[in-house]
């Protein structure tokens, strides 16, 4: 199918899906006129690429997991291996957006809030090294 029946069928723009065989995501094979042919299989791996960035996961890991998943005897078996590690991966996360914000409470109205032994801050209590943490992404 020609990408402009692929972008009506799919919902998305055909520079979304031009970037997406850019990048290896979707492939296509160019006819002799030069027009992109892509196969049928293309539409349901396109709704499966929009539906796992809306579920958290980035381009690159749909890359890197899309030889798994097409390769795989029992592909939902293995999308539900990867949503349990993305799920400890978000759970992770959580913890940490949550001390960071314990933190940013706790040095709120202290006078100075950016030393690390602000009055009132648990490292002025306990005088103890910052612990990392992740950046936001």
């Amino acid at each position: 199918m020609r990408i402009g029946e692929l972008s009506e069928r799919s919902g998305l723009s055909r520079d979304a899906i031009r970037f997406y065989e850019r990048i290896g995501l979707v492939g296509s094979h160019r006819s002799p006129n030069g027009y992109r042919d892509f196969p049928e299989s293309a539409l349901p791996w396109l709704h499966y690429v929009r539906t796992a960035q809306r579920l958290g996961f980035s381009l690159a890991e749909i890359a890197d997991h899309a030889a798994d998943l097409r390769d795989s005897d029992d592909a939902a078996a293995a999308l539900s291996a990867l949503f349990a590690e993305k799920v400890a991966i978000v759970d992770a996360r959580m913890a940490e957006l949550a001390a960071l914000r314990s933190e940013l409470v706790e040095r709120a109205g202290t006078g100075c809030p950016l030393r690390p032994d602000a009055p009132g801050t648990a490292r002025a209590v306990a005088d103890s090294p910052p612990k990392p943490v992740l950046p936001l992404r």
